[in-house]
């Protein structure tokens, strides 16, 4: 191999744009809105994870807009923490008509904008 390549990883995201999921061990949900092929956040938010919980930063990791019982707001979790949310269940979050078209089977279609 020519010496300065390296070797891409491909890796293929599990849950889709739109799609409600929910956390594996927080009891959050929330609607993918962005996902990154690997770990892109700071170094300081991934230290502030308790190393016995910290994921691996080689996998997919999704921006989600998230709710609790208490607040809405965005999230951001790598895929061995997330499950699909099959409740049939909308998510409330606030910004979601901003991107997304009504809640339908389950998930939200995206929007789309022409410029």
């Amino acid at each position: 191999m020519p010496e300065g390549c390296k070797i891409m990883i491909a890796t293929r995201a599990k849950y889709h744009l739109g799609q409600v999921v929910r956390h594996r061990k927080h009891p959050f949900r929330g609607v993918v809105f962005d996902v990154d092929p690997q770990f892109a956040n700071t170094e300081e938010w991934y230290q502030a994870i308790p190393e016995d919980s910290r994921p691996r930063k080689e996998q997919p990791f999704y921006h989600l807009l998230a709710e609790n019982d208490q607040s809405y707001y965005v999230a951001y979790v790598s895929e061995q923490n997330l499950v699909a949310d099959y409740s049939g269940e909308p998510v409330e979050h606030p910004d979601i008509p901003e991107m997304f078209g009504p809640f339908e089977d389950g998930a939200y279609p995206l929007h789309f904008h022409l410029n």
